[in-house]
């Protein structure tokens, strides 16, 4: 039996931009479907065959904007308890770069970054258990 603080796969990949009317716009085009989330300063499609989560998000609101510190993709790991987690990389050497936080109900974020610079993301995500729960 793995802890709560076990890595249990993949959730959302997100990626920042500048323009979100124009990335939103691009992404449209590139996955040929409207994201079935919207709020504000960020996006979500879920594409492919196993619906895997792209969120695109507002620079403005990334913890570390482009150019002071680390950018690109933060790929979130699925655990069953994100402050575990998070606190499990923390105590390993990893250094803060977002705290838990609640992004909406049955969502929940952090991300460290690790002793090369690099952002990895934790996160409890009610679409990942539902998926779990609908093929076994």
């Amino acid at each position: 039996m793995t802890s709560a603080a076990a890595l249990r796969g993949l959730t959302t990949v997100t990626l920042f931009a500048d323009d979100m009317a124009a990335a939103r716009a691009w992404y449209t085009q590139v996955f040929e479907l409207e994201p079935y989330f919207d709020r504000g300063p960020y996006l979500e499609w879920r594409v492919g065959d196993y619906q895997h989560e792209f969120g695109l998000l507002d620079s403005k609101f990334s913890p570390h904007p482009h150019g002071a510190g680390p950018a690109g993709a933060v790929v979130y790991w699925a655990v069953d308890d994100v402050e575990a987690a998070y606190q499990r990389l923390l105590d390993l050497g990893a250094t803060n770069h977002d705290e838990p936080t609640e992004r909406g109900p049955g969502y929940v974020t952090a991300s460290v970054l690790d002793p090369f610079g690099n952002i990895l993301g934790v996160m409890r995500n009610q679409h990942y258990d539902d998926m779990l729960a609908a093929t076994g």
